[in-house]
C-alpha cells in the first residue's frame, strides 16, 4: 500500500462559501438540548402549524393510488401551473400564462440557484442587498459571479437608494436580488420602489429578481413586482407555499416571468432535478385554492405572537418599527450592548432563548436581532419571562 498522502482539494467555488449559519447554530442548540437544557428557539422562520386538513387529505388520498408514483414533468403538472396562475390573478392582480410564464420549483430556494446559473457567467456582477438573505450571496459565489452589495438602512425605510445604485459599475452587472416584503427587516416595498426597480432594470438590462414568500404574513396588501407595467420583460418573481400555507417542509415554490426567461431557467432545472411527486402537486393545488379565512386565521395566530415578540424587544431595550410585516420582528439593540451577536449569545446561554443576530444577513445587521414568530405564544411568553428574570439578575 502506498504511503503517499492524498491532497484532494474542493473546487474553488466550494472554498468560497461556508456552511449555512443556521445549519451550524442548530447543531449548537441541539448539543445544549442533549445536555438537558430546554432551549426556546425564536431563530428559525419555519412555520410550526400544519397546513389545511384538506391539503393533507389530498396528499394521503393521491399517494395511495397505484398509478401516481412515476416521474413527473419538469414543468409541473398543468393543474398546478393553472392553480398558481389563478392565485396570482386573485391575490396580486397579475395575469400569468400557466403554460409559459410559470415554473414550479422544489421550494423557491432552489430557484435562486437555477436563476443564477441561467443568467450569470463567471465574473458577471450581481447586486445583493445588505442586509439580505444569505443564500443570495452564497449562490452567487457558487456561480462564480462578482458580488456587489447595495445598502439598505432604516433611514431609507430599508428601500434601495437608487442614486447610489446609479453610481455602481452597472455595465458589469446582470442580476439584482430584491426581497419584499423584506427579510430580515419586515419592510414593505412601496409601489414607487417596484416601479423604480422595473425602470432601473429595463434601462440597464439588469434582471430584477424579487423573492416574495412573505407577502401574506401580517400584511393586508399582498403585492407583486409583476403588477408593474413592463415588469415581465425584465423581472422574475419567486414565491412559495412555505410561509403562506404552513408547508415549509413540503418544498413547493414557483417562479414567474416572461416565457423566454422561464425557458432559460428550465434548461438548468431539467438538468439538475426532476418533477415533484404528483400527489404533492395536487395537494398544493388544494392549498392554493384557500379562501380568505385561511389567511385571516393564520394572521390571527401570528398577530398574537407578534405582540409577545414586541414585549421581548421592549424588555431588551431594542428599538423596532411597529409597521413591520412578515414572519419576524427586527429590532436594533441598545447602545449598552457590544453588538447583536453578543446579545444573542447572552440570551442563548443566560436565558436558554435562541434569537438570530443580524450580522448573519450582512454588516448592516450587526446591531440588530431578529425574533421569529414560529413558536407557540405560550413558549414565547416563557421566553419573555426567562429574559426578564435574566435581566433582573444583572
Amino acid at each position: 500500500m502506498s504511503n503517499a498522502k492524498c491532497s484532494v482539494e474542493p473546487a474553488r467555488r466550494v472554498q468560497g462559501v461556508s456552511e449555512y449559519y443556521f445549519s451550524k447554530k442548530l447543531r449548537e442548540v441541539a448539543a445544549l438540548r442533549a445536555a438537558g437544557r430546554d432551549i426556546i428557539s425564536l431563530g428559525i422562520g419555519g412555520p410550526d402549524r400544519p397546513p389545511q386538513e384538506a391539503v393533507v387529505d389530498v396528499l394521503c388520498r393521491e399517494s395511495r393510488r397505484p398509478d401516481t408514483h412515476s416521474y413527473q414533468p419538469y414543468v409541473g403538472i398543468a393543474e398546478l401551473r393553472q392553480a398558481f396562475a389563478a392565485w396570482y390573478g386573485r391575490h396580486y392582480g397579475v395575469a400569468l400564462d400557466p403554460a409559459t410564464e410559470i415554473q414550479p420549483l422544489i421550494g423557491s430556494k432552489e430557484g435562486i440557484l437555477h436563476i443564477s446559473l441561467a443568467f450569470l457567467n463567471r465574473g458577471d456582477g450581481v447586486l445583493v442587498p445588505n442586509p439580505g438573505y444569505p443564500t443570495y450571496t452564497s449562490v452567487s459565489r457558487l456561480a462564480e459571479a462578482e458580488i456587489f452589495t447595495y445598502d439598505l438602512d432604516a433611514e431609507h425605510g430599508w428601500q434601495p437608494d437608487f442614486e447610489a445604485l446609479e453610481r455602481m459599475p452597472l455595465d458589469r452587472i446582470k442580476l439584482m436580488w430584491v426581497n419584499y416584503p423584506n427579510m430580515p427587516t419586515g419592510a414593505r416595498a412601496t409601489r414607487e420602489t417596484y416601479e423604480r426597480l422595473v425602470d432601473f432594470g429595463r434601462r440597464h438590462n439588469i434582471v430584477i429578481c424579487n423573492d416574495n414568500p412573505y407577502s401574506f404574513i401580517l400584511n393586508d396588501r399582498p403585492e407583486s413586482i409583476l403588477s408593474v407595467d413592463g415588469a415581465k420583460e425584465i423581472c422574475i418573481e419567486l414565491n412559495s407555499l412555505s410561509k403562506s400555507h404552513n408547508m415549509a417542509g413540503w418544498r413547493v415554490g414557483m417562479l414567474a416571468s416572461n416565457s423566454r426567461f422561464v425557458e432559460w431557467v428550465l434548461r438548468v432545472k431539467s438538468n439538475i432535478d426532476s418533477g415533484m411527486f404528483r400527489p404533492l402537486q395536487l395537494a398544493a393545488v388544494e392549498a392554493l385554492g384557500a379562501d380568505d379565512e385561511w389567511y385571516a386565521e393564520v394572521n390571527r395566530v401570528y398577530a398574537g405572537r407578534r405582540r409577545v415578540a414586541e414585549r421581548i424587544m421592549d424588555a431588551l431595550g431594542c428599538e423596532y418599527d411597529p409597521l413591520q410585516v412578515g414572519l419576524f420582528l427586527w429590532g436594533r439593540v441598545p447602545a449598552s450592548e457590544i453588538d447583536a451577536a453578543h446579545l444573542a449569545d447572552k440570551l442563548l446561554y443566560g436565558a436558554d432563548v435562541f434569537v438570530t443576530p443580524g450580522f448573519v444577513f450582512g454588516s448592516n445587521g450587526n446591531n440588530y436581532i431578529r425574533i421569529s414568530l414560529c413558536a407557540t405564544r405560550e413558549r414565547m411568553e416563557e421566553a419573555l419571562d426567562r429574559i426578564v428574570k435574566m435581566k433582573n439578575k444583572i
